[in-house]
């Protein structure tokens, strides 16, 4: 594991944070005087086991001098004052705010939720809807006059009126006068909550209750409920779409059903797929895709193909996508993975969602009650008489004077909030859609969310004081924001602008980086020996291998496929006996395939040149340089480690 490796360990890490932590410390080492103490070495060590594969970088020597590098490199970042870069302090502003998101769920409602998203998910619903548009921010007369029209239209479906009729004649959902409203199929956490609540709560054939969003009002009506397909398991073969320029537009076509007649005729499909796909990504594994569910890809053909199969081991008709051709081959179908199995992901999809709203609601009750909070009523009385009728209009503005108002209005613990935050807060609620009236009561209502805004402001300045797991999270976030800034100057981008020096360590390393013998050649495979031999005979007479197909491939059977480029040894696609050297191979055995080569040129081994191999070259000078760097940080700054501490650290992480 490089050093960087380790850096960012530390912070993306996050979630085991705080594991078997130990509230006795000790100075572990100084650096400059400044102690860094056992408790965070073994924190940190801890967790980044999960990190490592190779067992020796679990050697607490070694991690000792990595933790050491880091320290150095984090001192010299603050020493060259990067914690004072306004970009740095954004950055680190916004993984604050993303790391306490954790900190302000309810468990029990966060659970309620996950568990009727997960239950939800085990169906899909097809559904059609009718839209009336309304802001949430809307007058109240344009929110009747929205809602009345619903209302109406409502009627009208209840009664049994064509449903898409009336979408295409009233909805305002623009891709209604296209498809009358239908949405197709849809699970949880597809659709605005609301919404979703309300196609999960209706039944098949039925019509909705009215339901608002921030869309609008709707109304829909499911047309069909299905079992959840899950996810698949499949190989294909992809032959790339012809680009426009291409003369031959058919040749993608005309290679897939020749590959696909093979199949018909028993050759196997991972063999196919290693000789013929044109998708690297998985050709070398027989075709085989990571398994999917449904709206995972960006191709919805390609899905419906492979959810359209049922046996193991069933492979489609070739079809064409947006993206090529393809032959599918089922491997598995998945079922639904099980609550255990989707917790976390269904907990960060419920927090992004608005059933959040659920959750927030719940804090507000817990903080209320968490913290000692009182209302200067005297001052209250004030401010309340500055609020308006315009308010309702948006037209309403503080008083010039506003700034004055720093007597504390709200009290939390013994922090005193001064009136005019109260009124700036006022301020931005005129686009809130609050509509109560009196405007008293409404400033009621105003106080009352400003009070829990206040109070969960003051919860989250706390968090480093309450969690000792968010505090210690934050300082790795801290330090590991700052190397980045640092690294960055000191090492990735000097190795990449550094032309001469790069050059200078190419040399001295050039011959670790070497092609291996390599062939400009044609492969030619068939499971006929016949066929292979008719091949072979027509390539010795100088034959075109476009003719020899043509000649050989008759009557709809593909006998003959050919496969050409630039193979270097190894290469799955080369027949493992081919000999590098130029002329025509004997027709040699593999699997269930005779095989014919024709090698045109031969490449022997030789030194990549520096751009053949520049990224792995750029790579490892840059690990280069920031070992020398952190040679030089050892003779800058002054660490002095505590062995006798040390070991005993090592006793209790390896017993």
């Amino acid at each position: 594991m490089s050093l960087k490796q380790f850096f960012l360990g530390l912070f993306f890490s996050m979630s085991i944070a705080g594991i078997g932590q130990n509230n006795s410390k000790e100075v572990l080492f100084t650096i400059n005087d400044k102690p860094y103490y056992t408790d965070e070495f073994s924190r940190v060590y801890k967790k980044n086991l999960e990190l490592v594969k190779d067992e020796s970088q679990k050697d607490l020597n070694q991690y000792l001098e990595l933790f050491v590098g880091y320290k150095l490199k984090v001192n010299k970042a603050y020493k060259l004052g990067l914690q004072n870069n306004p970009k740095y302090q954004s950055e680190l502003k916004s993984y604050r705010t993303q790391l306490a998101k954790n900190y302000f769920n309810d468990t029990k409602i966060t659970q309620e939720l996950i568990q009727e998203g997960y239950n939800r998910l085990q169906k899909e619903v097809k559904a059609s809807h009718i839209l009336i548009m309304v802001d949430e921010n809307a007058t109240p007369e344009d929110t009747l006059k929205a809602y009345r029209k619903i209302e109406e239209i409502s009627k009208k479906a209840i009664a049994g009126e064509d449903f898409g009729a009336l979408a295409t004649q009233f909805s305002e959902d623009p891709s209604a006068k296209e498809n009358k409203g239908d949405l197709g199929y849809f699970t949880a956490f597809r659709m605005v909550y609301a919404f979703e609540s309300a196609a999960f709560n209706t039944a098949k054939g039925k019509i909705s209750k009215i339901i608002r969003t921030r869309f609008g009002y709707h109304i829909l009506k499911v047309e069909d409920i299905r079992n959840n397909r899950g996810e698949v398991t499949v190989a294909h073969i992809m032959i790339l779409n012809p680009k426009p320029e291409d003369t031959d537009q058919d040749k993608a076509k005309n290679t897939i059903n020749d590959i696909y007649k093979k199949i018909q005729q028993g050759e196997k499909f991972e063999d196919l797929a290693k000789q013929f796909s044109e998708d690297k990504s998985s050709s070398s594994k027989g075709g085989v895709l990571n398994k999917f569910g449904s709206g995972q890809l960006s191709s919805e053909e390609f899905e419906n193909v492979a959810f359209s199969m049922t046996e193991a081991n069933e492979v489609s008709k070739p079809f064409q996508s947006q993206f090529g051709w393809h032959i599918i081959k089922l491997i598995q179908k998945h079922p639904v993975r099980t609550l255990d199995e989707m917790k976390n992901e269904l907990e960060t999809k419920v927090g992004k969602d608005d059933r959040s709203k659920k959750i927030t609601a719940s804090l507000n009750e817990k903080l209320r009650k968490k913290y000692t909070h009182k209302r200067d009523n005297k001052q209250y009385a004030v401010l309340s008489k500055l609020v308006t009728d315009e308010f309702y209009e948006s037209k309403w503005k503080q008083p010039e004077n506003a700034k004055e108002y720093t007597a504390p209005i709200l009290t939390i613990n013994n922090k005193k909030i001064e009136g005019k935050t109260f009124l700036e807060f006022v301020d931005k609620q005129q686009k809130a859609g609050l509509t109560a009236k009196p405007i008293s009561k409404l400033v009621d209502a105003l106080y009352e969310k400003f009070l829990d805004a206040q109070l969960t402001a003051y919860y989250d300045d706390n968090l480093e004081n309450e969690f000792s797991e968010f505090a210690n999270v934050m300082e790795e976030y801290r330090d590991g924001l700052l190397l980045f800034d640092l690294m960055e100057k000191e090492i990735w981008e000097r190795a990449k602008t550094d032309s001469i020096g790069l050059q200078k360590f190419y040399d001295e390393h050039k011959s670790e980086h070497q092609w291996k013998n390599r062939v400009e050649a044609t492969v030619l495979s068939s499971t006929k020996m016949e066929e292979i031999k008719k091949t072979l005979n027509l390539l010795k007479k100088n034959t075109e291998v476009q003719a020899i197909k043509e000649k050989l491939n008759v009557n709809n059977v593909v006998n003959v496929m050919s496969n050409n480029g630039v193979f270097e040894e190894g290469n799955d696609a080369l027949p493992k006996s081919t000999k590098f050297e130029v002329g025509i191979s004997d027709i040699v055995k593999e699997g269930e395939y005779y095989f014919v080569t024709k090698v045109d040129k031969v490449m022997p081994k030789a030194i990549k040149t520096l751009d053949e191999c520049r990224g792995k070259i750029v790579n490892d000078y840059q690990q280069y340089l920031e070992q020398r760097w952190v040679d030089d940080l050892k003779q800058e700054f002054t660490v002095k480690v505590n062995k006798e501490v040390f070991e005993k650290v090592k006793k209790q992480l390896n017993p």
